[in-house]
């Protein structure tokens, strides 16, 4: 009796597993190209994506809009600005150590005359040397380009200083020797020559 019920229940089930494997679906629904397009439009709007922001960089999603597009970081370089890093990089370091180890013999070849109070101030300015030695040597290396704008607007507040410093010292003194008028002219060019690096690697550039 129970063989029998469960024999004729199985029979049902595959004529109805038959019976809807024979049923025709119904055709599929195709999303109108035009209406998807606005769909993910809206989405875009909505997430904030897809638009110019103030830089005028299109972000095609959240995450770069967030992040931010990394070619927008690259630094397209001025000509030579490595080389004059480089070079300013090794004149700080020469005039620190020169001016930490032999602080009277340098004051003498700037102002040709002895020096007459405690060599203290001098090695302090080493010291100060020193440190921008430093800051010039780790803009080299950087590819970041807030690091070596900094680096740039260091040198030049330094050369500026140095000029009106010196100037001011060699009108007090009275005198005017040939290695002061040496050292003035060569920080005002080292100084045209780090703000014009400086002004072109801010620089924007214009997009085709």
């Amino acid at each position: 009796m129970w063989q029998r019920t469960n024999s004729t229940s199985n029979s049902i089930c595959i004529q109805c597993v038959r019976t809807m494997a024979s049923k025709p679906h119904p055709p599929l629904m195709k999303k109108h190209s035009q209406t998807d397009l606005i769909s993910r439009l809206k989405s875009r709007k909505i997430l904030g994506v897809g638009g110019e922001d103030d830089d005028g960089e299109v972000h095609r999603s959240k995450i770069s809009q967030m992040l931010g597009n990394e070619m927008k970081f690259a630094v397209r370089e001025p000509i030579g600005l490595r080389v004059w890093i480089l070079i300013s990089a090794v004149g700080f370091t020469v005039m620190a150590v020169m001016a930490l180890v032999f602080p009277n013999q340098l004051y003498e070849v700037v102002f040709e005359e002895e020096l007459s109070t405690t060599s203290i101030s001098i090695r302090l300015y080493g010291g100060a040397l020193l440190s921008l030695a430093l800051i010039m040597w780790n803009g080299l290396y950087t590819a970041e380009k807030i690091v070596i704008q900094w680096t740039l607007l260091s040198e030049a507040c330094y050369f500026a200083v140095q000029f009106l410093v010196t100037s001011i010292t060699l009108m007090e003194i009275g005198i005017l020797p040939n290695a002061a008028m040496l050292l003035l002219l060569s920080r005002v060019l080292f100084l045209v020559v780090t703000m014009s690096y400086y002004y072109h690697l801010g620089r924007k550039l214009k997009k085709i």
